[in-house]
């Protein structure tokens, strides 16, 4: 190791890269593209994956949104076209044949009313739901509390409302928790109030209600709109939303292979198909930002042939005064990986400050598209170790190569 304290050595180095200073900058910026497009490739999908677990973050992605339509299909001497309504006994059917299956499923009524408090209004959705629902989407509460077991027994009229919806209907700093709004003539006393969601939100300003209450106030009967079913963990989602389907023709007498009587939409297929874009992203990233390493390294060694080459009269006259192989070796090693460490050290530090930029620019605020795009320091290292010892490697060759050449001969050469 005594080399690499040795001055002459880098007098040497420094000579050699001083001589070639256009032809050093290109290999140097060659090795230093690699490194760089690799941290700010791994940031920005770091960015995108961040954002996409802040869209669906208070969702649960393992969800099926089920509804009716009119029938394609005439069956049991119903004609084409039948409209029909999911029931309150299908949420109890569905609960004991997929028992294994089903985590969480919420039967759920929805309609546009006028929202009235004092003398201001608006016309907003109300929904009928069960306590279950802030389960499969979890309420941003600001104040207050979500319905729950005892407003669905006991049918009260409470309410659960939007901030959006405080703004609207109460005046700047008056409190909404404790208040009654009318809906549909009705007084409702306000329970909580709830912000907007970080992520996907299918609701949008709702005065929540409880079921049992919209149920008897609208006198929907045992009619629901739609449901919500989330899936155990390990459940084929795909396989449970046909099978469930399956299940709700038979109960409605619907034909088997009518494919328009049910509507659905699986959130988890969806969310798989963008994770697997993410991951296609990040195997990319990874291919382009290593290919580019290569061939950044690989330059660097074409880079040392040549320095070698021209060097051949200096190498032999240096053999000729004493140098021995392994002294030659180590100086176009050493010159390989000072060059190799540089390009990364500033592959790095270029690639750490675009994300920065990126951050400021894309990862702020509500509607920000790249959230927190950052690299993590093991996977830095590993690179940036990775680099050093490519950079090792492919400077054996040259150095292999100076080491070959015969003092006579390398004095002879013009």
């Amino acid at each position: 190791m005594k080399f690499l304290f040795d001055s002459d050595t880098w007098q040497e180095i420094y000579g050699s890269i001083r001589k070639n200073k256009i032809r050093t900058m290109i290999t140097i910026i060659g090795v230093l593209w690699g490194i760089f497009l690799l941290v700010v490739l791994l940031g920005a999908a770091r960015g995108i994956d961040n954002n996409f677990k802040k869209i669906f973050g208070d969702f649960a992605t393992n969800s099926v949104f089920v509804w009716t339509q009119a029938t394609d299909t005439p069956f049991k001497g119903f004609q084409k076209g039948r409209m029909f309504k999911l029931k309150e006994k299908d949420i109890a059917a569905l609960r004991v044949e997929y028992s294994d299956e089903i985590k969480l499923i919420a039967p759920r009524n929805q309609t546009n009313n006028l929202v009235v408090h004092e003398f201001k209004s608006g016309n907003f959705k109300v929904s009928g739901d069960y306590p279950v629902l802030d389960q499969i989407q979890k309420k941003n509460l600001i104040y207050g509390r979500f319905i729950n077991e005892n407003d669905i027994l006991s049918t009260a009229k409470v309410c659960v409302i939007s901030e959006d919806m405080y703004k609207q209907l109460f005046d700047k700093k008056e409190k909404a928790v404790g208040e009654y709004i009318k809906i549909n003539s009705i007084n409702y006393k306000v329970i909580g109030v709830y912000g907007r969601s970080n992520g996907i939100d299918l609701d949008g300003d709702t005065a929540f209600i409880p079921f049992s209450t919209y149920k008897k106030v609208y006198n929907t009967a045992n009619n629901i709109d739609w449901m919500v079913i989330t899936a155990n963990e390990g459940v084929d989602i795909v396989q449970m939303e046909n099978d469930i389907k399956l299940t709700l023709k038979s109960l409605h007498k619907v034909h088997p292979e009518d494919e328009r009587a049910f509507g659905s939409f699986n959130l988890g297929t969806q969310i798989a198909k963008f994770t697997g874009f993410l991951t296609g992203m990040q195997f990319l990233t990874w291919f382009v930002g290593i290919a580019t390493l290569i061939a950044g390294v690989f330059a660097i060694g074409n880079i040392l042939l040549i320095t070698v080459k021209e060097r051949t009269k200096e190498i032999g006259i240096r053999r000729a005064l004493g140098a021995t192989p392994i002294e030659i070796r180590q100086q176009v090693v050493l010159e390989s990986v000072f060059l190799t460490t540089i390009a990364g050290m500033l592959g790095i530090v270029f690639g750490g400050s675009v994300l920065y930029l990126l951050d400021m620019f894309f990862g702020q605020g509500e509607d920000a598209t790249l959230i927190n795009p950052t690299v993590n320091i093991p996977i830095i290292l590993i690179a940036f170790a990775t680099l050093v010892i490519l950079g090792t490697l492919i400077g054996m060759i040259p150095a292999y190569m100076a080491t070959i050449i015969k003092p006579i001969e390398a004095l002879r050469e013009e």
